[in-house]
């Protein structure tokens, strides 16, 4: 399309630059819904995450070279001639393409997906997207981490099981009295009783540390999988109640064979 560099008429110009602007936001708009429709069929959108990116600032790049020549702006020859190209090269092209390139090499070798679960420099969340400068990872509170993708190739990382977002982990301290078997056989009869705790993986006790105070134990289970538009939202609700369930059910055992063994 021949679009002209000058427009005598200030509405004709006005005109052309609404249209621009439409179909842009209706081209990224398009890629948005297909995106989320494969994200509600399951499909594994870490590589589309990067594709959308690149195809979106390509999009807001031509649209902006267009509407710039309606006022006889050429943006490429423009940045040529005062040499902003090198410049910019010079001082920001190495953590961008620094970044670039391993968000490439994180899809490519497929070491990092989205959905995984994932902790570096003890932030801790599931991957939510890789874009083409940084790694979006969710924690249980809901809060959105942008990790820069050189940061993940360059240093070691945490990487959980898929099944790591319905974890529970709540850390207990037992008093010398009480028998931790009896203990580890008490609390996961009760916490299989409740509906929305998964049985696989079956609830499990850990013993951390003995002292001559108490002994620490780690009691872990698994929230149930949900197959449902807000299944993160479900299964962090049900986190945050059943650890306090489960806590207060703790302390209740805790106390019942404190006052037996008195």
């Amino acid at each position: 399309m021949n679009l002209p560099t000058t427009l005598d008429n200030n509405l004709q110009i006005l005109v052309y630059i609404i249209i621009i602007i439409v179909l842009t936001a209706i081209i990224t708009k398009l890629f948005s819904y297909f995106m989320k429709k494969g994200e509600r069929a399951g499909r594994d959108m870490t590589a589309s995450y990067l594709i959308k990116d690149i195809i979106t600032y390509t999009i807001y790049f031509i649209a902006l070279m267009f509407i710039l020549q309606f006022f006889g702006i050429n943006l490429a020859g423009t940045l040529l001639s005062l040499g902003i190209v090198g410049i910019a090269v010079s001082f920001a092209a190495k953590d961008i393409i620094s970044n670039l390139f391993s968000g490439i090499i994180l899809i490519l070798g497929k070491s990092i997906k989205v959905g995984d679960s994932i902790e570096i420099d003890g932030k801790k969340g599931t991957v939510e997207r890789i874009s083409l400068r940084s790694t979006v990872i969710v924690d249980d509170l809901g809060i959105k981490i942008n990790v820069p993708n050189s940061t993940l190739t360059n240093n070691p990382y945490l990487e959980f099981k898929s099944d790591e977002l319905r974890r529970v982990d709540i850390n207990a301290g037992l008093p010398l009295n009480i028998d931790v078997e009896e203990f580890r056989d008490y609390i996961i009869k009760k916490i299989v009783t409740y509906d929305e705790i998964a049985d696989t993986p079956m609830p499990n006790v850990f013993a951390r540390e003995t002292s001559f105070k108490q002994t620490k134990v780690k009691v872990s289970f698994w929230i149930k999988e949900f197959n449902t538009e807000d299944r993160r939202k479900l299964i962090i609700v049900n986190k945050d109640k059943y650890k306090l369930i489960i806590a207060n059910d703790i302390r209740k055992y805790i106390n019942t064979m404190g006052e037996k063994n008195e």
